[in-house]
């Protein structure tokens, strides 16, 4: 089976990664709610990810919630110096599986405290601003952040969901090492946010790197694949990879199959003439 062949990026200047990551938001239960069904496939994809070259996961204390963190803290050595796992803060979540922001300053404090304890992580290495709360100002909750990077907390702040002009703000009060928001080759709302990252240096993480069931809209991915006895959903993170050299995609999922078949992907070589009918 096909090991990670991404090449690498330094997040924060010092957290060397392979580009190709794992996103752990899969390994929970219905509606990202609870425990998984089968909880011993979710302890076994984590450690496969690694087995096969993934040095990078993300995550987020809303993920179950608590569910994904404490997974990954039980089953991985999360301190270890060849693996970097981000977490998320800032959304709550209830019974009907909804996902509320809330950027209060205390609670992300209290919430980072949470997940070092989950993730078994000191400091935690990567801990993002999920979402902007439209109730709290943007500014106070990137001082936490900013406030725990200051005492040792996280080593490095990063955001999520964010427009060019938050980014902006937010880097005048804490460097910020990356940006995670949604896109893919079917969705390039975010571009222009990308490129603020290529131009300040910071890590793009694209979340829904695969663009589940949108690459019907994407002409010519299946000539694409079929060129490379591929799937489209590979085609899709090879784009990825392929488009930016600060992308760092976060395929996940639940299933041990996908993952080597998304890892695979990392050696998938578009032609030129490929990635441009694709772009």
């Amino acid at each position: 089976m096909v090991e990670n062949q991404s090449d690498t990026f330094d997040i924060g200047g010092d957290l060397t990664v392979k580009r190709l990551g794992f996103g752990a938001m899969r390994i929970t239960g219905e509606d990202i709610i609870g425990e998984p069904d089968d909880v011993e496939n979710a302890r076994a994809v984590l450690k496969r990810a690694v087995e096969l070259g993934v040095d990078f996961i993300d995550t987020a204390d809303s993920y179950g919630p608590g569910v994904s963190e404490r997974l990954i803290g039980e089953t991985l050595d999360t301190e270890r110096d060849d693996l970097v796992v981000a977490t998320k803060g800032g959304l709550l979540r209830n019974t009907e599986a909804d996902w509320l922001p809330h950027g209060d300053p205390d609670y992300l404090r209290n919430a980072q405290l949470c997940s070092r304890d989950r993730l078994r992580m000191d400091p935690l290495d990567l801990y993002q601003y999920h979402r902007p709360d439209p109730d709290t100002d943007f500014e106070e909750s990137v001082h936490a952040l900013a406030e725990m990077k200051d005492e040792g907390l996280v080593r490095h702040v990063g955001l999520s969901n964010v427009s060019v002009e938050q980014l902006d703000r937010a880097r005048d009060i804490v460097d910020i090492a990356t940006v995670q928001n949604q896109y893919n080759v079917a969705n390039r709302d975010a571009e222009a946010v990308l490129e603020a990252c290529e131009n300040y240096g910071v890590g793009f993480i694209p979340w829904f790197p695969l663009a589940a069931g949108s690459l019907d809209d994407v002409a010519g991915i299946d000539e694409v694949a079929a060129n490379h006895d591929a799937t489209p959903h590979q085609i899709a993170l090879a784009w990825l990879l392929r488009h930016s050299d600060v992308t760092l995609p976060i395929p996940g999922t639940a299933s041990l199959d996908h993952l080597e078949q998304n890892v695979a992907a990392s050696a998938i070589e578009l032609t030129v003439e490929e990635y441009e009918q694709l772009t």
